[in-house]
């Protein structure tokens, strides 16, 4: 089973301006009033974008590769309320939102899941969630991680591949990545699906989640906002709960996002640990800062499992750059970026990367 994992996916704000369909621009942040503004520094630094673009255009490059690598299952954590709301969540900086209509331009990647465990889901209000959650299932689209209910917020996404067995994805949201303790779910309140901590009572009521859903032949992937934006370190305590995941709790893959750049790849037991996938398309390009963590570049991520033990048998992963506000191929210099940070995170880890002949990179562990 091979499955196809990316980072953060915002479809808002400049992106959603430059579809078919934008939504009205304004916007609530201190130094930027309108969504179009992001567009004019993408512009300026990077060149002109014809608008409006087709659905496909901010999947670029990606389209192509996933002809080549060919997933069985697309998962993203796509940080972007869909919706028309203008009920914004008072007191936010930033809000991000995606106009229903351009819906299509997700359709367009055949995704199969869409993870909303994050902390910009709300941006526009509990009736801006519902409407997400309804644009999204109306494109047949799967969710996980936010709902109507804790209920729904917990239920995992299950993506059944012919032949091979089902991926079930967990989804999950912490404070340490912005995410506010109001937003979680309860009985009688929408929201996110939100862990509060590390705690013995956490790791039991995931088990008790996975396990009651999970049969033979299934893979568990456990999905998780967490951390902070930048900095590469992963905490121990973050590692020992990676840990006890796989050990205790029946999870095959941990997918951990929220960082605006990559971050170190762990093999325990078998199974693949993402600390941090990056931003895989955001609207920053021509926004200064943090230019050291890189974050215009990210990775496909290609983990290959066998579906009847959910063992790690390979590891790829496609460098990509985002440019004019798409995903592209990432140039040279960008490869051998990408390879120098997963090698020197991934020696803390037990893990390397090797350069192959089409420029993906090809993870090695102990």
């Amino acid at each position: 089973m091979k499955l196809f994992l990316c980072g953060d996916v915002m479809t808002g704000r400049g992106i959603d301006q430059i579809l078919p369909h934008p939504s009205p621009p304004h916007l609530f942040e201190p130094y930027v009033g309108l969504a179009t503004d992001y567009v004019e520094l993408a512009e300026t630094a990077s060149g002109a974008v014809k608008k409006p673009v087709d659905f496909a255009y901010v999947w670029g490059d990606a389209l192509e590769e996933f002809e080549r690598a060919d997933p069985d299952v697309r998962i993203i954590n796509l940080e972007t309320a869909v919706t028309a709301s203008e009920d914004a969540w008072p007191g936010k900086g930033i809000h991000y939102r995606m106009n229903p209509a351009n819906t299509p331009c997700l359709a367009a990647a055949k995704l199969d899941c869409c993870v909303l465990a994050n902390n910009h889901v709300l941006d526009w209000g509990r009736s801006g969630l519902t409407e997400t959650l309804d644009s999204l299932h109306r494109a047949g689209l799967r969710t996980a991680g936010a709902g109507r209910s804790h209920e729904e917020a917990s239920a995992p996404a299950c993506i059944e591949v012919r032949g091979r067995g089902r991926v079930l994805v967990f989804a999950f949201a912490m404070a340490s990545s912005g995410v506010a303790r109001g937003w979680a779910a309860t009985e009688k309140q929408s929201g996110v699906n939100f862990l509060r901590d590390f705690s013995e009572r956490a790791i039991d009521t995931i088990k008790r989640q996975v396990l009651s859903q999970k049969q033979k032949g299934d893979i568990a992937v456990f999905s998780v906002h967490w951390g902070e934006n930048w900095g590469f370190t992963v905490s121990g305590e973050e590692r020992m709960f990676a840990h006890r995941l796989i050990d205790e709790a029946g999870i095959d893959v941990v997918h951990g996002h929220s960082s605006h750049h990559v971050k170190g790849i762990e093999v325990y037991r078998e199974r693949p640990i993402i600390y941090g996938c990056g931003d895989f398309l955001n609207d920053y390009e021509g926004i200064g800062g943090h230019e050291a963590y890189r974050s215009d570049l990210s990775l496909m991520y290609f983990p290959v499992v066998d579906a009847a033990t959910g063992k790690l048998l390979q590891f790829s992963v496609t460098p990509t750059q985002i440019r004019r506000l798409r995903v592209n191929y990432a140039p040279a210099e960008g490869v051998l970026w990408l390879l120098e940070c997963l090698n020197r995170e991934g020696r803390k880890l037990g893990t390397r990367v090797e350069r192959q002949e089409n420029d993906t990179l090809l993870l090695r562990w102990n």
